[in-house]
């Protein structure tokens, strides 16, 4: 029988927000790259959440735009609402959220793949692994019998793995949105000696706007002052008519409703066996597991600009029909809703991201590599993010070069793939600014000042764009420098300037990086007695990068100094070949959890669960080091 037989450098299975990071990364470094998805109705597909960004995942999508991605650029050409979240708190927690047009974002970002001249995009399902038996993986085989060969694959499954979609007694095999489940790879991959596990996430009914009674809710408009994703992209560039989002609340009614109905919850009769995340549960689970609040949040989203569905965030569940409409109705201007599409959970397949080395490649399958929900993880923007480094280090992987590695101190993508590949994680693992220990050095706002050179070095930064950053660079540094350099005298008109904007008067000559460090004042501020100010030059980003630089100067400072201490750690290298039966004194649990995950320094070592410092000291006392 005759098949199909073709030749790339690289497979990406999968094509939403991780597969289509990966294959946009591959194919601009410069290999031929081909994305399988099961639908080109599923490329880049936002299942759930109308939205990109929000609280840490936001700081992901600004990385990822400042490595060379693609999420940043698609979010600016489809956003019908924009917010910075955390405005009130400190810089380090201040994060961009954007609501998308669902629609419009899919068509984007396939466009954008359809016109990259080295990439392929193919409908099809991938069902089976070619690995020889020296443990290198080969390509891939598809439904039809058509057979991929590859020096490189990235797994970006999402939820398709013998997906099953589930509210109260009804059980669809298929993928979200009714897509088509890939049944067939999880087992390929079993038996290349991947261990398998079950994972579950939910998602909200959708609901008619016309049906909905406005009057009763509270509008939710975006920011007058645009914040663009990418840093290619100006405010005024991307500035267009915003959509309201609204808000509203659950109510004793609606919880007795569900308190009631909790016995035909598949979540608590057994019928879901998968893993929910913690960080966003369920209706059912939020009313059974806090008895005590008495209403919560819930947010009425568009799905985009030329449809009338309306997202109701805050109410995943997995109740049957007649609960969701009698749940819904009991919402304040829900009471006449017409659901559009019920809620449901899905049940999908995934791994164990401990299997991985650091690069996101497999370590007992060369050359095979894995990236987004298939790892554990949940949310679009941990999937960019993983999708692009498993992208660029298949690619560098062909190009004879080491993988591109980000730490903990480098960004949050570093804390994403660390705490994935170190730590077991037991739920799906969701992005929050409190994972990340060095966060007021990792901010939204300096991604680019951050990771702009890896982006270049590896060949997904184009020069004119590199230069452009090294010139806001060099503006920063030189206008902090200038302010540190800059006197003021106690004359009377200084004076009379600090007194009018509440601050104590002078005793002796003060230069204006101190008066910038007085709570009371901004760099704008201080425009009227700084004459030496740069006519040109100062944008509102680098003004916003210098008074951050000097406002926080000693706790930068401080937290640069733990971060020295971290790289330390890093750099205490464990051979690859150790054998940990060898190390004296140690615990039965650390040496069975050391074997698993291999860990490469000693600071990763420290981070692993079940791992404790007298362990560590062990390993240590080994190696001698």
């Amino acid at each position: 029988m005759n098949h199909v037989e073709e030749t790339y450098d690289i497979v990406v299975v999968g094509a939403g927000h991780a597969g289509c990071e990966a294959a946009l990364a591959a194919a601009r470094m410069g290999f031929e790259t081909i994305l399988f998805t099961v639908s080109m109705d599923s490329v880049a597909l936002m299942p759930c959440n109308p939205n990109i960004g929000g609280s840490s995942k936001g700081h992901l999508v600004r990385e990822i735009d400042a490595l060379g991605g693609e999420m940043g650029k698609n979010i600016d050409k489809t956003y019908i609402q924009s917010k910075m979240l955390n405005r009130s708190k400190g810089p380090a927690v201040h994060s961009l959220r954007a609501q998308a047009d669902k629609g419009e974002y899919t068509k984007e970002m396939r466009r954008t793949l359809q016109r990259e001249p080295k990439l392929t995009l193919r409908q099809q399902e991938v069902t089976e692994l070619l690995v020889e038996e020296a443990r290198r993986v080969t390509g891939v085989r598809t439904c039809s019998g058509a057979v991929y060969h590859a020096k490189a694959v990235i797994l970006c499954t999402g939820v398709y793995l013998k997906a099953r979609c589930i509210y109260g007694d009804t059980i669809a095999y298929t993928g979200p949105n009714g897509l088509s489940a890939a049944n067939h790879l999880s087992d390929s991959m079993a038996e290349s000696g991947i261990g398998i596990r079950r994972f579950k996430t939910g998602t909200p009914p959708r609901i008619d706007r016309k049906s909905i009674d406005f009057s009763k809710t509270v509008e939710q408009k975006g920011d007058e002052r645009i914040v663009p994703f990418s840093f290619e992209n100006k405010a005024e560039d991307i500035a267009r008519d915003q959509i309201s989002c609204w808000l509203t609340y659950t109510n004793e009614e609606t919880h007795r409703i569900i308190r009631e109905n909790i016995d035909r919850s598949p979540l608590y009769s057994g019928v879901i066996q998968g893993t929910g995340p913690r960080y966003c549960p369920s209706i059912e689970d939020k009313i059974m597991k806090f008895p005590d609040k008495d209403r919560h949040q819930l947010f009425i989203e568009p799905e985009g600009e030329f449809t009338d569905e309306m997202y109701l965030d805050g109410m995943p569940s997995s109740l049957p029909e007649d609960v969701q409409y009698r749940m819904v109705h009991s919402v304040p201007g829900l009471e006449n809703a017409k659901i559009v599409r019920n809620a449901y959970a899905i049940e999908y397949d995934c791994i164990s991201a401990t299997e991985l080395k650091s690069s996101l490649e497999f370590k007992n399958v060369e050359g095979l590599f894995a990236a987004g929900q298939i790892n554990g993880s949940s949310g679009y923007e941990e999937a960019g993010a993983q999708g692009l480094m498993a992208g660029i280090n298949a690619a560098r992987k062909l190009q004879g070069k080491e993988a591109v590695v980000l730490s903990r101190a480098d960004g949050y993508i570093g804390v994403l793939i660390d705490d994935l590949v170190t730590k077991e994680t037991k739920e799906p693992y969701r992005m929050m600014t409190s994972r990340a220990e060095y966060r007021l050095l990792l901010r939204q706002d300096n991604a680019d000042l951050r990771l702009t050179e890896i982006g270049h070095e590896v060949g997904l930064i184009s020069e004119e764009r590199y230069q452009r950053f090294l010139k806001k660079k060099k503006m920063i540094e030189s206008e902090i420098s200038r302010l540190e350099a800059t006197s003021v005298g106690a004359s009377r008109e200084i004076q009379s300037f600090l007194t009018e904007h509440g601050s104590t008067e002078l005793r002796t000559a003060a230069t204006l990086a101190d008066l910038l460090r007085r709570p009371e004042f901004t760099y704008a501020a201080l425009a009227p007695i700084d004459t030496e100010r740069p006519s040109e030059g100062i944008t509102e980003e680098v003004a916003e990068q210098v008074e951050i630089s000097v406002k926080y100067e000693g706790y930068i400072e401080r937290q640069k100094q733990q971060v020295e201490h971290f790289r330390k750690m890093e750099e205490k290298r464990i051979p690859e070949d150790i054998d940990y039966s060898l190390v004296k004194n140690l615990r039965k649990e650390a040496r069975q959890k050391l074997e698993a995950v291999r860990p490469v320094s000693i600071g990763q070592a420290s981070r692993i669960s079940g791992v404790s410092p007298a362990d560590v000291t062990m390993v240590m006392l080994y190696l001698k080091i």
